[in-house]
């Protein structure tokens, strides 16, 4: 089983970077949501961390979420998931990975730009993160 061919096969990859930056965008809003969840069991205190607070969860929601069903529940809802170079889905080291590739992202601004940058014109959507694990977001396959 291998990813599917752009060319041959380019139903998995229509219009995976719009989904993904809409996924983005509801992630973004979860974990804000999560975090505010949080909030009064701190006493407010994470008010002042709130940043760290983001990231810590933002992290641990990623990590989890791509392990469990190889797509945050943003990608869920759009119908796309991340697939390793092999078409698997992703395992907890390979959603820590992709996490983790994803922060330092993040946290280098340039790697974040280059990242979308590749997203909107590789034939297959990936970021900087997809093309150094050889993942890929597809659009989910219809289940039977």
């Amino acid at each position: 089983m291998h990813l599917a061919d752009p060319i041959t096969q380019p139903q998995f990859y229509r219009d995976v970077a719009g989904k993904r930056f809409m996924a983005w965008i509801l992630d973004t809003i979860i974990i804000g949501l999560i975090c505010a969840l949080i909030l009064p069991f701190t006493a407010f205190i994470a008010v002042f961390f709130w940043l760290g607070l983001y990231a810590v969860v933002g992290f641990m929601y990623r990590t989890i979420t791509l392990a469990i069903g190889s797509g945050t529940w943003g990608m869920r809802l759009m119908a796309i998931e991340i697939r390793d170079s092999s078409g698997a889905r992703l395992d907890l080291g390979q959603a820590f990975l992709h996490t983790l590739g994803y922060t330092i992202s993040w946290a280098v601004a340039p790697l974040q730009l280059i990242s979308i940058v590749l997203m909107a014109t590789s034939n297959r959507g990936q970021g900087l993160t997809d093309i150094v694990m050889g993942s890929a977001a597809l659009n989910r396959r219809a289940r039977a």
